[in-house]
C-alpha cells in the first residue's frame, strides 16, 4: 500500500460541516474505471481516520464511525479527496478491494453505474465472448479470440489505417479508425490475459 500521508493531501478545515449537522456528503468513485461506487456521509473524525489510515471511513447515523471493509475486507484505498465548490461534499477516488454494495454488487447503483464508461462496456462484452467460446455463436469477436494470426493481422491493419487517416488529415476517418484500433487492441489484450483495468492502472501511474 502507498504511504497515506504522501498520497492524501487534503485540508479538512476547508469543509463546511455546519450545513448538515456536522456531516458532509461523500461521493466515492473508482479511481481506475471512474464508476460511482457509493454515496455516504463523513464527519471530521471519519475524515481524520481516512487521512491517517489511507482507507475510507464514513459516519453512519445508525452505526456511527464506520471503516468501509473493516468486517467484509472490501476496503477502499484512497487515491485522492477533493471538495466541491460549496465545501459541503467530497469526491473520494479509491481503489476498492471488493464490492462497494452490501448486496455484493460493484456499485450501489448496480450495473448502470458501470455502463457510463463505453470502453468498460466494450471490454465487458469482449470478456463475455471469451467466456463463451464453446457455444454456437460465430461473432467477429469470437473469430478474433480463436484465431491468433487473424487477431494480430487485424491489429496491424487498423494501426496502419489510423496512421494513414492522420497523414491525410481526415478527422472523421481517423476517429473511426481509432475506435476500430481500440476494439482490436482490447481483444488482443484479453486474448493474452490482460485487461482494460490494467491499462488504466498504467496510465494512472504515468499521470502522476
Amino acid at each position: 500500500m502507498s504511504d497515506p500521508v504522501r498520497a492524501l493531501v487534503f485540508d479538512i478545515d476547508q469543509l463546511d460541516f455546519t450545513k448538515s449537522g456536522g456531516l458532509v456528503t461523500v461521493v466515492t468513485q473508482d479511481a481506475t474505471t471512474g464508476a460511482v461506487l457509493m454515496v455516504a456521509h463523513a464527519d471530521r473524525e471519519a475524515l481524520e481516520h481516512t487521512l491517517r489510515t489511507g482507507e475510507m471511513h464514513y459516519r453512519s447515523r445508525s452505526r456511527g464511525l464506520w471503516h468501509k471493509g473493516g468486517t467484509s475486507g472490501n476496503v477502499q484505498r484512497v487515491v485522492s479527496l477533493t471538495t466541491d465548490c460549496d465545501a459541503d461534499a467530497v469526491l473520494a477516488r479509491v481503489v476498492p478491494a471488493g464490492p462497494a454494495c452490501h448486496n455484493g454488487t460493484t456499485s450501489c447503483f448496480r450495473e448502470e453505474a458501470l455502463q457510463a464508461d463505453v470502453l468498460a462496456t466494450l471490454d465487458a462484452t469482449i470478456t463475455s465472448r471469451m467466456q463463451h467460446t464453446d457455444d454456437s455463436t460465430t461473432s467477429y469477436t469470437h473469430r478474433l479470440l480463436g484465431d491468433r494470426n487473424l487477431r494480430l493481422k487485424k491489429l496491424g491493419e487498423e494501426a496502419v489505417e489510423l496512421a494513414t487517416a492522420c497523414v491525410d488529415g481526415d478527422v472523421e476517418r481517423a476517429t473511426e479508425e481509432t475506435a476500430d484500433l481500440l476494439y482490436h487492441a482490447l481483444v488482443a489484450l484479453r486474448a493474452v490475459g490482460g485487461s482494460l483495468d490494467g491499462v488504466r492502472a498504467v496510465l494512472s501511474s504515468r499521470a502522476k
